[in-house]
């Protein structure tokens, strides 16, 4: 009887556990560097909020004492990737923490153990507590600088300076105010002056205008210019040309002429000395000269 009852507690205990539908399950590790407080053993770990298993084991590990080993008993067949992510959550208000499995492609290998005799790990991004706290950490961070800094602005020394400011903005509004009939019309002759040199721009552009047709008439004759000095200095080449063979042919026979014209003015110049001193040698031809003392015609015997 002992046995039997002892026997009968032992099965209504196995089958309160599961034991009749326990399916096998593969373990993986998931290392956690944040508190994981709330969370216990037998917690349920899910896969995009499916029951797929439970945690094992919370420990500390020994190397890091800021790292928290955590062990998944997951059953097996659930698909878990190597780009699968675990992330701590709570339930509700209640604060009972569990554990989320999410991601995972269809195309991405399954995740295995890359060291032989160790649990494959699943990799796990911060809880939306941690993001939180770190996002207020650092809103407060900015809050106690941005205190420093408006502290700093509103010493002492800046508030008279930003009184002394208000001051004298309080007497330019007042002296605007005050001067508002002269600003009114200075306004107004700007506004009238504004107009005067719009309609003084469209009088002004017929004869701009005509200054462009102008600049375009003169570029023309410039070009002409152009044409007609290339057209000059080709002239001038041809006649530089000429000059240079007339050069060469005329001048020997100018220098000869030259020479006998000389020639011929030397000779005149000797007859008319010798009509000058024997007129009547131009008619009767030169006489004969008288011998001198002592000479004879030429073939006459002396006596």
């Amino acid at each position: 009887m002992l046995a039997l009852g002892t026997l009968l507690v032992a099965v209504v205990l196995w089958l309160a556990s599961g034991g009749a539908s326990r399916k096998p399950v593969d373990l993986y590790l998931a290392v956690e560097t944040e508190s994981v407080a709330g969370l216990n053993i037998n917690a349920p770990v899910k896969f995009n909020g499916v029951d797929v298993g439970q945690v094992q084991q919370i420990t500390l590990d020994p190397a890091d004492p800021q790292r928290v080993l955590l062990v998944f008993a997951i059953a097996r067949g659930t698909p878990i990737k190597t780009n699968t992510e675990a992330v701590l959550k709570t339930q509700g208000l209640t604060g009972i923490a569990y554990v989320e499995l999410a991601g995972g492609t269809r195309d991405a290998p399954p995740l295995l153990a890359t060291v032989a005799g160790q649990l494959p790990q699943i990799r796990t991004r911060p809880s939306l507590s941690t993001r939180l706290e770190n996002v207020l950490t650092t809103v407060l961070g900015k809050l106690d600088s941005t205190s420093g800094q408006i502290d700093a602005l509103l010493s002492p020394e800046n508030r008279r300076a930003l009184s002394s400011t208000l001051v004298d903005v309080a007497a330019l509004s007042h002296t605007l105010a005050a001067r508002r009939t002269t600003i009114d019309a200075g306004i107004s002759n700007a506004a009238r002056t504004l107009d005067n040199s719009a309609r003084a721009s469209a009088a002004l552009t017929p004869a701009i205008e005509r200054v462009g047709r102008g600049a375009d008439a003169v570029a023309t004759m410039g070009a002409a210019l152009a044409q007609a000095g290339a057209s000059a200095g080709r002239r001038v080449d041809a006649v530089g040309a000429d000059l240079q063979q007339f050069s060469a042919e005329a001048l020997p026979q100018a220098q000869a002429a030259l020479t006998e014209l000389q020639g011929l003015t030397a000779t005149l110049r000797r007859l008319s000395d010798q009509a000058e001193r024997n007129p009547a040698g131009l008619l009767f031809g030169r006489s004969a000269v008288p011998l001198g003392p002592g000479e004879t015609m030429p073939g006459s015997v002396p006596p």
